[in-house]
């Protein structure tokens, strides 16, 4: 983060992405200090002037000149210069990235921090103080690597972050959370087991591949009650990972009918 300022976190869906994003934030905070933290999502209807400025109407219903989320972070940690501030950017390939950052796509760069590359915002009168992204800004995203609908973000704006990839993990750090919470040990072989089957299924099929696989935060939540252990995975199973292959294999009903034999099989 001290090299680059700018970081997205990809992988699969259920790595825990966004977990290790805020805790990466809280991190460089050396507290979980939520005024220096702001968290947006994009979707497809967000826009600039979400994002960083422009005309909103007020509760009279009269359209005012408002600072989006990244200006108004940007304000606060110019004004506080030695003090780190992250801007945390759920799901950020869900949005129409380009046209989202603007001007942010120029001033993002390392090199191109503090007031010395200011610019003029399009929406901003004359004399109003220029634009620019403060150095003790850092900004994290998040990228779901296997969503079809998304585009894969320009070389222009790949260039301007470091990447760290998640995948899943059923290994010894999964396993001893669930024995923590007593879950039983053949359930907690069955999950291992059955989830390590399917994932390595998933990677190998030429039409999905390793950003497909399933992560683990799926099972991160062990059932209060340890008696309920087989019903909570067979629960997660059934109404969650299953609806997920129908989905990965929608014209291979066949093998999602198969997957799902396998999976939930006593």
């Amino acid at each position: 983060m001290q090299r680059r300022h700018n970081l997205i976190v990809q992988g699969p869906p259920g790595t825990g992405k966004t977990f290790l994003a805020r805790r990466l934030a809280w991190l460089g905070l050396g507290s979980t200090d939520a005024a220096r933290i702001e968290l947006v999502q994009f979707h497809p209807s967000y826009s600039y002037e979400d994002f960083i400025q422009g005309f909103r109407p007020d509760a009279q219903g009269v359209f005012r000149l408002t600072a989006g989320v990244l200006l108004d972070i940007c304000q606060k940690a110019a004004a506080e210069p030695d003090k780190p501030y992250f801007l945390l950017i759920d799901e950020i390939n869900r949005g129409n990235v380009s046209r989202i950052f603007g001007e942010l796509l120029l001033l993002l760069e390392t090199d191109k921090r503090g007031p010395g590359h200011a610019v003029r915002l399009p929406y901003a009168p004359a004399d109003a103080p220029r634009f620019f992204v403060p150095e003790n800004l850092f900004v994290i995203g998040t990228m779901n690597t296997a969503d079809r609908s998304l585009a894969p973000l320009d070389y222009a704006l790949r260039r301007r972050f470091a990447f760290i990839r998640m995948t899943p993990e059923f290994g010894l750090p999964l396993q001893q959370l669930l024995a923590a919470h007593a879950v039983p040990t053949p359930v907690i072989s069955r999950l291992v087991g059955r989830l390590t089957e399917l994932n390595q299924a998933i990677a190998d099929d030429p039409e999905l591949g390793p950003d497909f696989q399933l992560g683990h935060s799926y099972f991160c939540q062990p059932p209060p009650n340890p008696a309920e252990s087989a019903a909570w995975l067979a629960a997660i199973l059934e109404q969650e990972i299953v609806p997920l292959l129908e989905e990965y294999w929608l014209d291979q009903p066949a093998k999602a009918a198969a997957h799902r034999r396998k999976l939930l099989g006593s």
